[in-house]
């Protein structure tokens, strides 16, 4: 892919608020509820009100429609109101939505949200139960007869090949359990909190599908997280520190499907994060060693180093060793092996706390943050900064 010029996004939008619900195994509670909950919660902590809301995004996948959360939190008037599709992929680009309106002027007030009982409800982690004819549906079709049902299953053929291309052996994953279980340990909010891990804990948790075990998968949770997104100038007159959004970006690859691109030349990569990675580095000026603190898609572990690899972190099949050196604070909230599974807005949650200085497990003088979406489908990205 040849990159157009840079965009003029960066800089013309902030994350002003931060709300969640509590994040557990059976939320006793409606989606709705929850929705409005985090949202409440996040105008709260923006110091603005409903009223001072005009636009909301969400996933395709949410149950809780836009303009049934704006009546339900007593939102007024909606001048956008978006949604974006595929599952944990559309994390970041819901965040996108919101600063194009905001820096187009079409809205002053976005706040983006996602709301689950991913638990309690239904559970990704069951795999396709049913699925109405769709085009997109006939990629699964050449998976699913031959016992490729669930995600971890799906994610196992590209690990697989991970492996077997640089030699590795499956206890590589577990550098990337143990760091984000070290995390959640010192997180109140994270469901593993008190809780860290080993890497013999890691090699002896049970095969999920090989070479995936337990402790590389995520958990599954029940909750809702809410962003709100305003301009730097509105934010500046708000109660907390902004957390600019400095670059954004979307990205499918070539040959990409939702989670079964097995038909491309190599399996050992992200394509669809290198397209992010481009974007983000071009539009932002920024480079790897610019980065404080990483808050990368943690569904399953062998993802993370891949990501690692897409973004230039280090070199194709050198992910496991950077992250047991802890070249790059990684996923300091316990990410979704450790704090909760929210398809990844959590995981922006985080790095406006590391941008605030409020982490729980905070890296000092953080001022840049890479965030990203779902891996194996088309995804996206953020880098968020200090207002300077």
């Amino acid at each position: 892919m040849s990159l157009r010029r840079a965009d003029s996004l960066g800089g013309r939008a902030a994350i002003v608020g931060i709300g969640a619900t509590e994040f557990s195994k059976d939320s006793g509670r409606s989606e709705l509820a929850l929705a409005v909950e985090a949202v409440q919660a996040a105008l709260d902590d923006a110091g603005l009100t409903p009223a001072d809301v005009d636009g909301l995004v969400t996933f395709t996948m949410d149950t809780s429609p836009e303009i049934t959360v704006a009546q339900a939190a007593g939102i007024g008037e909606l001048t956008f109101f978006s949604r974006i599709h595929y599952g944990g992929g559309a994390a970041c680009a819901t965040v996108q939505q919101a600063a194009l309106a905001v820096a187009s002027g079409v809205a002053d007030v976005v706040v983006c949200y996602r709301a689950f009982n991913e638990r309690s409800g239904r559970r990704f982690g069951s795999g396709v139960q049913q699925r109405e004819p769709t085009a997109e549906g006939t990629a699964l079709g050449w998976n699913l007869p031959f016992g490729l049902l669930t995600p971890a299953s799906w994610v196992a053929m590209a690990a697989q090949r991970y492996l077997h291309t640089y030699g590795l052996a499956p206890d590589v994953f577990g550098h990337v359990a143990v760091t984000g279980r070290r995390h959640a340990a010192r997180n109140p909010a994270a469901y593993f909190h008190g809780r860290p891990i080993t890497l013999a804990d890691h090699a002896a948790s049970r095969w999920i599908v090989e070479p995936l075990r337990l402790l590389d998968c995520c958990q599954e949770t029940d909750g809702g997280q809410a962003i709100v997104v305003t301009s730097p100038e509105r934010a500046r007159d708000l109660p907390r520190p902004p957390a600019l959004i400095v670059a954004a970006a979307q990205g499918a690859g070539r040959a990409q499907e939702q989670m079964t691109s097995f038909y491309r030349d190599d399996l050992t990569g992200l394509p669809e994060m290198g397209v992010v990675a481009r974007q983000l580095w071009q539009n932002s000026g920024l480079s790897p060693s610019d980065i404080d603190v990483g808050i990368l898609y943690d569904h399953f572990t062998p993802f993370v180093l891949m990501q690692l690899e897409e973004f230039g972190f280090c070199a194709p099949g050198e992910a496991a060793g950077f992250v047991e050196a802890g070249a790059l604070p990684l996923n300091t909230h316990g990410g979704q092996l450790g704090e909760a599974y929210l398809h990844g807005m959590n995981g922006i949650a985080e790095a406006v706390r590391q941008i605030r200085g409020s982490s729980v497990n905070q890296r000092p003088g953080a001022a840049r943050v890479l965030v990203t979406a779902g891996t194996g489908v088309p995804t996206s990205g953020l880098i968020l900064g200090a207002d300077d």
